[in-house]
């Protein structure tokens, strides 16, 4: 990967500026304007390695998927935002993300496993069970800094598919719980509750970590299912600031922090184990204290009992130039997050901290 560079409208020079963005976050912030292009473009050139529409299809004349945040509108032949929608003959067509058709790899993770949520949930008391890890291979954001990048390289056109009724049997007596993750089961939640009502069924509970982009009715479900068994629900804020969140996902995150809410106003319903989780990942130079101190205040303003978690970042696909999270930034943004009323903050994968890139 090439190095870190300057920032191409104010020209400052920081190590903490990735090349392939080319705009500084204070540019980000404050002249969005004039970071708009550079944005744009460095989704567009990260979503064509892998033939994905560089953003959210508006055709007219088109139709609409009503799934999630980017409400594509998908001409004849096109392909929705999320790579799973297209247009036949003027109806929609799901390529996956139905009952009938996912796009996924799973596999079993012996607890306790490295879940966002390890330190609040039952799932790490309970040794010699497992949880079924749920990779849906799709997204509906484009993060720059994606940790699992290569589910991009799967494809609803070439690639096999698993029936939720498929996915469902391959629990057992000691399956403790299920997580859909990946990409993002928002992006395939049809399969991904027809695979909940099976399990749930079974007294499997039921997890998710999302950034919240699904429709409210389809996270209204989502949130039953967990509360039902006992399972969670982990939210990905990635930043709080939308021009931030664009620069960073190529998307709002305006349903993201509606969602959030959505779900955490429930956690009453069942105070323990916790509902809902929130995670922040610390990308430096772009999600720093001020970020942190931002979201943290938003989640403290509903509840400030929600469960944290903190981050450290690894340099990887188009922002791999980037340092790893250094410790005093880990640091700074739990004490952002304490100081905005957080009563349980957590900073995660600390055997990242202070790393260097090889």
């Amino acid at each position: 990967m090439p190095g870190s560079g300057g920032c191409r409208i104010c020209e400052r020079g920081s190590a903490h500026t990735a090349s392939a963005l080319g705009v500084c976050v204070e540019c980000v912030r404050t002249n969005f304007p004039a970071a708009r292009p550079y944005v744009e473009s460095a989704h567009a050139e990260a979503r064509a390695a892998f033939d994905l529409p560089a953003k959210a299809p508006r055709h007219d004349p088109g139709v609409r998927c009503p799934l999630c945040v980017n409400h594509c509108i998908i001409g004849e032949g096109e392909r929705g935002f999320c790579g799973l929608r297209t247009v036949r003959a003027g109806k929609l067509v799901h390529l996956a993300g139905t009952p009938g058709r996912g796009l996924l790899s799973w596999y079993r993770d012996p607890l306790p496993t490295n879940c966002v949520a390890d330190w609040v949930c039952d799932g790490s008391r309970h040794r010699g069970f497992h949880n079924l890890a749920v990779f849906y291979e799709s997204c509906t954001a484009d993060c720059l800094f994606c940790q699992n990048w290569h589910f991009r390289m799967s494809s609803p056109l070439r690639g096999e598919t698993t029936s939720a009724e498929e996915l469902a049997s391959a629990a057992n007596e000691r399956t403790f719980c299920v997580c859909f993750f990946g990409g993002d089961p928002a992006s395939q939640m049809p399969h991904a509750l027809a695979v909940s009502k099976r399990l749930g069924a079974r007294g499997v509970r039921v997890c998710w970590e999302t950034t919240g982009t699904m429709h409210p009715k389809l996270l209204d479900a989502a949130i039953n299912y967990s509360l039902d068994t006992g399972g969670c629900i982990k939210f990905d804020l990635k930043a709080f600031d939308e021009a931030v969140h664009l620069a960073l996902t190529g998307i709002s995150n305006r349903r993201t922090l509606e969602n959030f809410k959505r779900a955490a106003e429930r956690c009453r319903e069942r105070p323990d184990p916790p509902l809902v989780i929130a995670s922040t990942l610390l990308v430096p130079g772009y999600v720093e204290a001020d970020q942190v101190g931002k979201i943290a205040n938003f989640i403290a303003s509903i509840d400030p009992e929600i469960p944290y978690s903190l981050l450290a970042f690894a340099p990887n696909f188009c922002m791999g130039d980037l340092p790893f999270t250094s410790a005093r930034h880990a640091r700074d943004a739990e004490s952002a997050a304490r100081m905005a009323g957080l009563e349980n903050v957590r900073i995660g994968n600390r055997h990242l901290l202070g790393l260097r890139r090889a």
